[in-house]
């Protein structure tokens, strides 16, 4: 048979032009998001730190949204930061709260909006995955480690509330990781899966199995995704503490923020099926990077940190209980955030101090 070279150099091109018109198109998608050029945050700005916001893109494809702060006049390759959480808040809340206070001290740090929630993309919207809140933190050190200012082996990550468990499993996948904070951590899986302070049976579960895929199917004959509403609002009278306490910051002058799922009408109802299912910490014993966990004495939710510490090995691992602070304490209360705690630990282990 005779082969036309011709004709096979002409589909060839073709079918490059194609790829080169897709990729081009994905890339350009990625940086078309509708990010907010004005300081609309929780907290003051600081004339300490230069502010520009930046996107970056994970592994899926979903476009991210970052605020980036940097300290003003820095030069050379800084030691950077990735910051995220809490779970069902952006980045205009605690998250770019705490990115700022770092860049003050000298980091190069951004707080980014996870997949599908805030300015970044991702359809549909106000969802969590345990692999993809996870992969936002790698994609956060791709980002990173790219940019001319950032020393790509110095790069640290700190996750709050349930973004704490996401830092803890991105540490034990990607050991270009080299110093984890973990502020006020929650383990979705474990919540999920076990109820507040394990209280969930067996039968328990198979019932929220069973109501939740009940509502994927109505969430699918109606087009949407019903939302879990949110922080309560009202509070009921006899709602727990800590129930009040998430009211105090989300619904009030304090930390609402009209992008903020929590502050709003919440994720959506069925995004906790893969935590039941998928446990977010299996692997925290194999990371051999160093560990911080922040938790305030009087939080709820103190019982993941102390769980979670356990199962850490390693001389560069480290636990700090805040006495007196609970769990939103670590939110917004800078009389109460350990900053110059959080600073020496990714100053030793970022610039691999030797004790």
């Amino acid at each position: 048979m005779k082969i036309n070279v011709v004709s096979i150099f002409i589909v060839l091109l073709a079918l490059t032009s194609c790829v080169n018109n897709s990729t081009s198109k994905r890339n350009k998608n990625m940086d078309t998001l509708n990010l907010t050029q004005k300081w609309d945050k929780t907290f003051p700005k600081s004339d300490k730190v230069e502010h520009t916001k930046v996107t970056f893109h994970n592994r899926y494809g979903i476009a991210l949204a970052a605020d980036l702060y940097k300290p003003k006049n820095a030069q050379g390759r800084l030691a950077a930061i990735a910051v995220s959480g809490p779970y069902g808040a952006v980045k205009e809340q605690v998250s770019g709260r705490y990115a700022q206070t770092l860049a003050e001290y000298g980091f190069l740090t951004i707080a980014f909006d996870p997949s599908y929630y805030g300015e970044s993309g991702g359809t549909p919207r106000n969802l969590t995955s345990p692999e993809i809140s996870t992969e936002d933190f790698s994609a956060a050190v791709d980002y990173l480690s790219v940019r001319k200012d950032v020393d790509a082996q110095r790069i640290g990550i700190l996750g709050i509330c349930g973004w704490g468990g996401f830092a803890l499993n991105a540490a034990a996948n990607d050991p270009r990781i080299k110093a984890t904070v973990t502020s006020t951590m929650y383990d979705m899986s474990r919540v999920n899966a076990n109820g507040y302070f394990d209280k969930m049976t067996v039968d328990d579960r198979y019932e929220l199995r069973k109501k939740l895929s009940e509502q994927r199917t109505k969430d699918y004959l109606a087009g949407n995704y019903e939302r879990d509403g949110g922080v309560v609002n009202p509070v009921p009278e006899d709602a727990p503490l800590f129930v009040k306490q998430y009211h105090d910051y989300y619904k009030t002058e304090r930390g609402y923020h009209r992008r903020s799922p929590n502050s709003n009408d919440g994720i959506n109802k069925t995004a906790i099926l893969a935590f039941i299912n998928m446990p977010i910490l299996s692997y925290i014993e194999e990371i051999r990077s160093a560990v911080l966990l922040v938790h305030g004495e009087q939080a709820h939710s103190r019982y993941f940190s102390e769980d979670a510490f356990k199962r850490l090995k390693g001389e560069n691992k480290e636990i700090l209980i805040i006495p007196g602070a609970n769990h939103t304490d670590l939110y917004d209360n800078e009389n109460v955030i350990p900053f110059n705690k959080i600073n020496n630990f990714f100053v030793k282990y970022l610039n691999e101090i030797d004790e």
